[in-house]
């Protein structure tokens, strides 16, 4: 089988594939089922050349017809997108990724989840020293004075992050020890920055000299699975928000989220 047969090079794949591809992708998008032409109008091809397309994938069950003859991804299609869900993993594919974007920053980055005593590390990505922090994996972040604590506070029920909440504002010790003094309603407003944002960001706290800016990541039923946070010498990071740390932050977790499958039912 030659390659104009089968349609295939080594620089393209096969050519009906990807419109195949691109014709479940538009159904996909789609807020409501789509009639024939305009599924054509947005694919980009013919209705006539569309048409024998539906035939195949209705026979496969990823697309079906409804009553007013209007097209929509059918029951395989979801058993697809489940079985995908099912094998994904938040804390794997973070670290996969992880990397990269410290590398990118040249900044330290870490992961945290939801554990007994609050914010967990679970990962640290190291750069090269630039800063002298005492973030360990099996550590915890603080809740009231880091930026992980404000987007767990942010994007968890009160319920869960209270109790950790109430015991640091009542530890003497933590308190004394602190940098920048904080009661509840200071905590409360970071926690409300936060929700409003997607993101938190803390300047030279809770150690001088070290900033951070942290963001959440959720997973197809849109709970909060993670925060990943990137940490910088405060001369060094840059923490407006259409700074570069900002910015790729947002832009790592939010493809992270969407790659989870949060926000596929909006």
């Amino acid at each position: 089988m030659n390659d104009q047969s089968s349609k295939v090079s080594k620089s393209r794949g096969v050519q009906t594939i990807e419109t195949g591809g691109r014709i479940l992708t538009a159904l996909s998008l789609a807020k409501n089922p789509l009639q024939l032409r305009d599924l054509a109008e947005q694919v980009g091809i013919s209705a006539a050349q569309l048409h024998p397309y539906l035939v195949s994938f209705r026979e496969m069950a990823m697309v079906e017809q409804t009553e007013r003859g209007r097209y929509q991804l059918g029951p395989f299609a979801l058993h697809l997108g489940l079985s995908r869900l099912r094998n994904q993993n938040a804390y794997r594919e973070t670290i996969a990724r992880v990397g990269a974007l410290s590398d990118e920053l040249g900044l330290m980055v870490t992961i945290s989840v939801w554990g007994m005593h609050g914010p967990t590390i679970t990962y640290v990505q190291e750069f090269d020293g630039r800063i002298h922090a005492n973030v360990q994996v099996g550590g915890n972040y603080n809740m009231t004075v880091t930026a992980t604590g404000a987007v767990f506070g942010a994007f968890l029920p009160k319920s869960i992050t209270r109790p950790i909440v109430e015991k640091e504002l009542s530890d003497s010790e933590f308190q004394r020890r602190a940098f920048f003094k904080v009661d509840q309603a200071v905590y409360d407003a970071a926690a409300a920055r936060a929700k409003e944002d997607g993101y938190a960001i803390t300047r030279d706290m809770p150690i001088p000299g070290v900033s951070a800016v942290a963001a959440p990541v959720f997973d197809h039923t849109g709970q909060m699975q993670l925060a990943v946070t990137v940490i910088g010498p405060t001369g060094y990071i840059d923490l407006e928000k259409a700074g570069e740390p900002v910015r790729r932050l947002l832009e790592f977790t939010g493809d992270l989220s969407r790659d989870l499958g949060a926000g596929a039912a909006a």
